[in-house]
């Protein structure tokens, strides 16, 4: 048992120095780097460091605020408080576990960019930490808005489709820069599970499950004073432009696809 629990510990010891030097080269590549997005049916999706600035990126300056302030209620409220990871959210999330109750995501927007860019993804002891010694070094390496700029571009918004401004023309036919508020809501609607909730972009009419959540995303960002409670309500009533109206926009669309 001794010498099962020391191999443990020279084990873990090694991989915290490992992937801590590993991790400190790659992030100084991504103070002014860029990460390019490749994805296989075959392979998955595959992330490259580059110092070449991909077609497809989105500058976080060039976004309306509201957009990504969507996906930073969604996904992680405190993104802007914590140093990277929130404790408070890993305490509940743990208490839910033990508890044998269904556990809530509790990886914060660094984490979740540390594990994507830094870790192989697989469910193991080892590679959590990767994703945690990995989230504290870009946490102190990277701005707020740097981390938040990279995980809007490499994170998958539905089968094959990775980054903001991809999920802007497949979803809406418009660029990033261009989304509105709701667009954004609509986004951050898909973040945990996008290919099951691309359903509502399928059917062209939102799920019940869907309008649920962007409205209670709404309705937090009016709490945050994003927007004010009369845009939320507001927003609430407008469609998306690919939901269907009525029988006329389907034949419209018939006549101009021929």
């Amino acid at each position: 048992m001794k010498k099962l629990v020391l191999s443990l510990f020279i084990l873990s010891s090694l991989t915290v120095v490992t992937v801590g030097t590993f991790s400190v080269l790659k992030v100084e590549q991504l103070r002014k780097g860029y990460v390019q997005t490749s994805f296989s049916k075959e392979e998955g999706v595959d992330y490259r460091l580059s110092t070449k600035k991909p077609k497809s990126w989105a500058k976080l300056s060039k976004l309306d605020e509201t957009v990504y302030s969507a996906i930073v209620i969604s996904e992680d409220w405190a993104f802007f408080e914590h140093g990277g990871i929130d404790f408070n959210q890993l305490q509940i999330a743990l208490i839910e576990m033990y508890e044998g109750k269904r556990v809530r995501g509790a990886s914060t927007i660094s984490q979740q960019l540390a594990k994507n860019l830094f870790t192989d993804g697989d469910r193991s002891y080892l590679r959590k930490i990767k994703e945690l010694i990995a989230t504290v070094i870009l946490e102190r390496a990277l701005s707020k808005e740097r981390i938040l700029e990279l995980y809007l571009n490499v994170i998958e918004y539905g089968e094959g489709i990775y980054g903001i401004e991809a999920a802007a023309k497949h979803y809406f036919k418009k660029s990033a820069s261009e989304l509105n508020t709701k667009e954004g809501a609509f986004l951050a609607m898909l973040l945990p599970n996008p290919k099951r909730y691309s359903q509502s972009f399928r059917e062209r009419k939102l799920t019940e499950y869907a309008e649920e959540t962007i409205n209670k995303i709404l309705d937090k960002m009016a709490v945050a004073k994003y927007i004010s409670k009369e845009e939320a309500l507001f927003l609430k009533s407008q469609p998306l432009s690919f939901e269907k109206k009525n029988i006329i926009d389907d034949v419209f669309e018939y006549f101009n696809s021929i």
